[in-house]
């Protein structure tokens, strides 16, 4: 058995009675480390331990510590019971203590949690705070900025020399201003030693910290940090409200469906326009209408955002067994081809009676045209070839001259149909989507006419005055200046 202990914040009256029972009858006693105010206490009355101190020394980084530190304590405990005690409580912030609860549950030892207060605790209490006002708890060795939410009050424990805390204010500085005062509190709690300084947040890492430094972070106003998407949500519910916006409080699912195409198309423009700045605005702006959607259906109690995250994680995660389980695949083919099946395990085998099924009706026909075709060859409804989609495009450009000698509208269009239904396929054959290739093609014709335009203004003529022949020699020239030169290239 693994007996885990928790050594309290670090005054004597903080280690609860049960810690140093187990410490003064445990076959043997590990302290992660004996830097602790108590532990001189302890080894005063006479108990018996070793410390992990000298790993320290040895590991790379925090991360390989502790690891070693589980595999110590769990070789230790294969020879019988064996004590491990930590600072403060061992379940909170105690990566040590995660990796050995894991590790133990897998070889099948036998844990045993005995706790003392935490260091939040004494955190709280030196600062006057109440542990329950959404406080944000986070380990300084493992600090990442999509941890932090700068709305709430946050502690960060674990910040124990200078390089630790030179980490933690760039990670800090990504959302909270330089000048943030922040609240240095060390030995929080230990009679005689407990410090607490008011600092701005860039001399962070010009102060001395150690391993009893905690810090204490006030919520940022929004005019004064980044907003996260929290807040995006909070600013979209007020909008909605009472004395909110009047045109948002109008609106409702149908009358926003024109957005959401809108902001796509937007999206997809700053795409091709490849302006990185025009994308992440446009994205924001798209972004924007789920969330609006949310909040109609929250306040028709059908579903909020969080309802929204939780299906696509959940989707993710199902539809993805060859990244978070163990499935094996070959191509990009074989997991479209495992999406499918598992759409249908998840839903029914019947809910969608047909292979083309799932296809949204009001997507532009191209796109249309290329999706259906994906579906059918994905249950082998396909030309076993390239070269066999090519010997239909020239049968059904032959059926279309046919159809414009016959001077048969009808067949015309429906050949014209044919022809373009054939050109899609191709397009998928050579892994080329046709919408992108189109949308290319029309761009590049859009930005020679333009200049056959201004070619023609600088010349006193308009382009419709001129004949064939001359419109002919003005489109070459300005595919040639434009860096572009197929004489295979027709307007």
């Amino acid at each position: 058995m693994i007996l885990i202990v928790g050594l309290g914040p670090g005054g004597r009256n903080d280690i609860s009675p049960a810690a140093l029972d187990t410490i003064q009858t445990a076959r043997k006693v590990i302290l992660r480390t004996s830097r602790h105010p108590v532990v001189d206490w302890i080894r005063e009355m006479g108990y018996e331990f070793t410390d992990l101190d000298y790993l320290y020394e040895k590991a790379p980084d925090y991360e390989t510590l502790y690891r070693i530190i589980a595999e110590t304590v769990l070789a230790e405990a294969k020879e019988g019971d064996v004590a491990y005690a930590v600072p403060g409580h061992p379940l909170v912030g105690e990566k040590s203590v995660e990796l050995i609860i894991e590790m133990a549950k897998a070889q099948g030892i036998e844990l045993k949690v005995i706790a003392s207060p935490g260091f939040i605790e004494a955190v709280c209490a030196a600062l006057s705070l109440s542990v329950g006002e959404g406080i944000q708890l986070l380990d300084g060795l493992s600090l990442k900025r999509s941890n932090l939410n700068p709305s709430l009050p946050v502690i960060i424990f674990q910040v124990p020399d200078k390089s630790s805390a030179s980490e933690v204010k760039l990670t800090l500085q990504q959302i909270y201003p330089d000048d943030w005062e922040i609240t240095i509190v060390e030995a929080a709690g230990v009679e005689g030693q407990q410090r607490i300084e008011k600092i701005p947040l860039f001399q962070l890492d010009r102060r001395n910290v150690n391993y009893l430094t905690s810090l204490y972070l006030p919520p940022v106003p929004l005019e004064l940090r980044r907003p996260s998407f929290t807040d995006l949500v909070a600013i979209m519910a007020r909008l909605r409200g009472e004395g909110g916006c009047p045109w948002d409080r109008q609106q409702t699912h149908q009358t926003l469906r024109r957005y959401l195409i809108e902001e796509a198309y937007e999206v997809i423009e700053a795409i091709d326009r490849n302006e990185m700045e025009s994308l992440c605005e446009e994205l924001g702006d798209l972004l924007l209408q789920p969330i609006f959607h949310a909040q109609l259906a929250n306040e028709e109690n059908y579903f909020d955002i969080e309802d929204v995250i939780e299906a696509i994680t959940v989707k993710l995660l199902n539809r993805h067994p060859h990244v978070f389980g163990d499935v094996k695949v070959e191509s990009a083919e074989h997991v479209l081809r495992n999406w499918e099946q598992i759409k249908r395990a998840e839903k029914d085998e019947n809910w969608r009676p047909s292979a083309l099924d799932g296809v949204p009706k009001d997507l532009p026909a191209l796109m249309k045209a290329l999706d259906i075709s994906k579906k059918a060859a994905r249950v082998g409804f396909d030309w076993p070839d390239r070269e066999s989609v090519l010997l239909k495009l020239d049968e059904e450009v032959a059926e279309l001259k046919e159809a414009i000698l016959n001077g048969k509208l009808d067949e015309v269009e429906q050949e014209t149909g044919d022809l373009l239904f054939t050109v899609v396929n191709l397009a998928r054959w050579s892994r080329i989507d046709p919408e992108n290739a189109l949308r290319a093609m029309v761009g590049r014709f859009e930005r020679r006419f333009r200049s056959m335009e201004e070619k023609a203004q600088e010349q006193g003529v308009n382009l419709s005055d001129l004949g064939s022949a001359k419109l002919d020699e003005l489109w070459e020239m300005v595919k040639v200046q434009g860096g572009v030169a197929s004489s295979d290239e027709t307007r």
